[in-house]
């Protein structure tokens, strides 16, 4: 792919939420302008299904040739963006207390079915945490057990799940969150297992989702000390080493979102996103803060053409990205 070209498509190297019950002229004006790749939805921006199709169309409508994903938070129990039956369905933990696998994949099925008839194309789905500390407030109720053979039943059946019903799925939180006890969203976790441990363990269920063809793999903002000595979101190390060659993974990798304050310590968002995406991330995730957002993406912009980021990085980037907008507009989902 030629420079220019290349240079013209860094907006989909982002994915961006807005505020509000719909989004306003100006979010749909920056998408349409910049391409951006994608659009998260919130609980608020998903209030009936009459206002989430509409929204969904009108984003769509502001695009210029290539596809938006349409992506949602969907993990079921308290995080559920969407309300109601037949979206809203059990949390993880509900079905794995009673052993209930075909009960989840039949709930799932009907949640999945309904985001894709409303335009959804990606769910953030599902959590491969492993729950193992009870001091972990931010994955309470939200992973599929205990032990990694517990979580990887429920991976697997969620990513084939997701795939009949003709959406894109995300394992979450790569490199796995559970034995921590801070919550990404208000500071850096630290965990203190060492790579063995990791490969007996936090690895199993996300090597499950991969081999199941699961299509992206988010981060989280973690600090594994004794793996490295950065951050998991602007860890080459980890992303290299851990996902690409242990586990084999090939598809695109999101970031988290990156106005938490798991994230401050990089620096203003713009750096924030140079720095996650030179560390192997295809993808840059930001919420509903569109002046942040716009700050960020003009600073990433600035650091491609000053060189600050290789072409080969960008170029890897954009078939990962490529790819599964192929296989979306396609719909080969298998």
């Amino acid at each position: 792919m030629s420079k220019s070209k290349l240079f013209e498509r860094l907006g989909q190297f982002f994915m961006i939420g807005f505020k509000g019950k719909e989004p306003s002229p100006e979010f749909l004006e920056f998408v349409s302008e910049e391409n951006i790749g994608g659009v998260i939805l919130f609980e608020e921006n998903c209030a009936s299904y009459d206002v989430l199709k509409e929204n969904i169309r009108k984003i769509k409508a502001s695009y210029r040739g290539m596809t938006p994903l349409i992506a949602v938070d969907q993990e079921g129990g308290r995080v559920c963006r969407i309300k109601g039956m037949p979206a809203e369905y059990h949390s993880a933990s509900y079905y794995a207390s009673g052993k209930m696998l075909e009960k989840f994949a039949e709930d799932y099925a009907h949640s999945a079915l309904y985001m894709e008839s409303v335009g959804i194309s990606l769910n953030l789905a599902p959590v491969a945490d492993i729950f193992l500390d009870e001091d972990n407030d931010c994955l309470r109720d939200r992973c599929f057990g205990r032990t990694a053979e517990e979580v990887s039943a429920f991976v697997e059946k969620s990513v084939e799940v997701a795939h009949r019903s003709g959406l894109l799925c995300c394992l979450k939180h790569f490199p796995g969150l559970g034995s921590a006890d801070t919550d990404p969203h208000l500071a850096v976790p630290v965990v203190t297992i060492d790579e063995p441990t990791w490969l007996s363990r936090e690895m199993i269920p996300f090597m499950s989702g991969v081999e199941k063809g699961v299509d992206f793999v988010m981060t989280t903002h973690m600090l594994m000390s004794k793996i490295d000595d950065k951050i998991v979101t602007e860890s080459e190390n980890v992303l290299s080493k851990l996902l690409r060659e242990e586990i084999g993974f090939e598809g695109p990798v999101i970031t988290d979102a990156l106005d938490m304050n798991g994230a401050e310590k990089l620096g203003e968002p713009g750096e924030r996103a140079v720095k996650a995406f030179r560390a192997g991330h295809d993808i840059l995730l930001f919420g509903q803060d569109l002046e942040d957002t716009v700050e960020a993406f003009d600073y990433f912009v600035r650091a491609c053409r000053d060189g600050e980021i290789s072409e080969d990085r960008l170029e890897s980037a954009q078939q990962r990205i490529s790819g599964i907008k192929l296989k979306l507009d396609s719909n080969v989902l298998q």
